[in-house]
């Protein structure tokens, strides 16, 4: 049994998490500035419920892909996947995945009742691309648009479908703040497909990394990076937002990952580095939520 809840949460990949986490809080931040203590808190829990569902989704439809598809195999030097190490059969995984697949139906319902027909389009295309990221005939991962898509859902869609469920409407700041979490998140797989570069080659996953190259995407997440501490600009001078500076106490985090990221050697060691942008990436969201609030 211990091995199995074990199984269980590997599969479930909890450090991603922080890429569903990351938008709703921001969002949330944004929206509280506004309403103050009137905000309906039961918005947010549900989107962030929901959020998790379609993230751990994502998570088993890849692990059983991308197994069916041979990127993962012996070699792979990411961290392990449960249904090529053999803890769990394929047809598990795909079975845990439509459940949570459900779950997020269920709490996508009740979304769907506060913010109507948008509701309804963001949820189903988000719940058809936590299959479509690596399954289907058109996977994006394996086309080189993984990155793209992470901006979009993980950043742009999560951040202004959460403000639209509190507001009904979505403005400039909360666009901003979305391409801010997005670009974030995107670190996270860009990290990822640097360090899989050679298997994923082999299979003809066509990712950033195997188009261009390693050097390309090392630059693509100083991008990334730096765009993101940039934007902090826009809410200082269009809405006088002088505490989101506060962020810029992680510089030295951030450049600490950008170094090691364009030092290393062995790409084993980026699975570290994998972990140190998903620090860097809650850090930033909280404190960047605290100096909106604030």
């Amino acid at each position: 049994m211990v091995q199995l809840i074990y199984s269980w949460l590997l599969a479930f990949r909890f450090k991603t998490l922080t890429a569903a986490f990351v938008p709703v809080l921001v969002a949330t931040g944004l929206v509280y500035k506004i309403q103050g203590d009137t905000i309906q808190w039961w918005v947010s829990l549900y989107a962030l419920g929901a959020a998790f569902c379609i993230q751990i989704a994502t998570n088993l439809f890849n692990d059983a892909i991308d197994f069916k598809k041979g990127a993962d195999d012996e070699t792979r030097i990411g961290p392990k996947r449960v249904t090529q190490s053999g803890l769990l059969k394929a047809s598990q995984v795909w079975m845990m995945a439509l459940l949570f697949v459900g779950l997020a139906l269920f709490l996508g319902y009740f979304l769907v009742l506060r913010g109507g027909f948008p509701i309804v389009l963001l949820g189903l295309i988000s719940l058809f691309m936590a299959y479509g990221y690596t399954g289907g005939p058109f996977p994006l991962a394996y086309l080189g648009l993984g990155d793209l898509f992470v901006i979009l859902f993980f950043g742009l869609f999560a951040v202004c479908g959460t403000y639209f469920l509190h507001m009904l409407e979505v403005n400039t700041a909360s666009v901003v703040a979305g391409v801010q979490m997005g670009f974030l998140s995107t670190t996270l797989i860009a990290i990822n497909n640097l360090r899989d570069s050679g298997g994923d080659a082999k299979v003809n996953k066509r990712t950033l990394a195997v188009r261009f190259g390693d050097n390309l995407v090392k630059w693509e997440i100083f991008a990334l990076i730096a765009i993101t501490y940039l934007l902090n600009l826009f809410f200082l001078v269009a809405y006088n937002q002088l505490y989101v500076l506060l962020t810029y106490v992680l510089l030295p985090l951030g450049g600490l990952l950008v170094g090691f990221v364009f030092s290393v050697t062995d790409k084993t060691h980026l699975n570290k580095a994998l972990g140190l942008a998903a620090l860097h990436q809650v850090l930033f969201a909280i404190i960047f939520t605290l100096g909106i609030v604030l």
